[in-house]
C-alpha cells in the first residue's frame, strides 16, 4: 500500500470515528427528550460502517492483481436502535405522561454512550498516530532523496 493510499485510509477512519462522536453527542444530549417531531421518545443512534472495498466497483479485482488490503471504511447508515427497550418513568405531572401516570423516556444509556465514545476516541487517537507516522515516513523519504 503506497503512502497516499495509507493516508486515504486513515483519514477515512478519522472521519468515521468523527461521526461516531457526534452521534454518541446527539444521544447523550437527547437522554431525557420525551417528545420528538416524529412522535414519542427520542430513539438512540447507531452508526453503521463498512470497509470501502466493498463500496468500490472492481475492489475484489484491483485487490486481487495489486495485493492491497482495505483502503479505509465508509459509514453505510445511521440507524434508530431498535434492540434496545424504552425505559419508562412515574412522572404524573409529566404532560408526556399517559393515563397511568407514566412518561416514556428514551432508550439511551448513558455508561453504553460514554463507552462508545471513549473506544470512539481511542480510535480516533490511533489513527491520527498512523497518519503522522505516515507523515513522518514521507518527510524522511524526502529528506533521504535531497541528499
Amino acid at each position: 500500500m503506497g503512502l497516499i493510499n495509507a493516508m486515504r485510509a486513515t483519514t477515512s477512519g478519522l472521519a468515521a470515528q468523527r461521526v461516531r462522536m457526534d452521534t454518541v453527542s446527539g444521544n447523550v444530549a437527547n437522554i431525557d427528550t420525551t417528545r420528538t417531531p416524529e412522535g414519542g421518545a427520542y430513539k438512540r443512534h447507531v452508526v453503521n460502517f463498512a470497509s470501502a472495498d466493498n463500496a468500490l466497483p472492481f475492489a475484489n479485482i484491483v485487490a486481487k492483481f495489486s495485493g492491497q488490503a482495505s483502503t479505509g471504511v465508509v459509514l453505510t447508515q445511521v440507524t434508530t436502535d431498535t434492540t434496545s427497550p424504552m425505559r419508562e418513568a412515574y412522572e404524573p405531572a409529566n404532560p408526556d405522561a399517559n393515563e397511568d401516570g407514566y412518561v416514556e423516556l428514551p432508550n439511551v444509556d448513558l455508561v453504553t454512550e460514554m463507552t462508545d465514545l471513549t473506544s470512539a476516541n481511542r480510535s480516533y487517537q490511533a489513527n491520527a498516530t498512523v497518519l503522522n507516522a505516515i507523515k513522518q515516513m514521507a518527510l524522511r523519504a524526502l529528506d533521504i532523496g535531497n541528499r
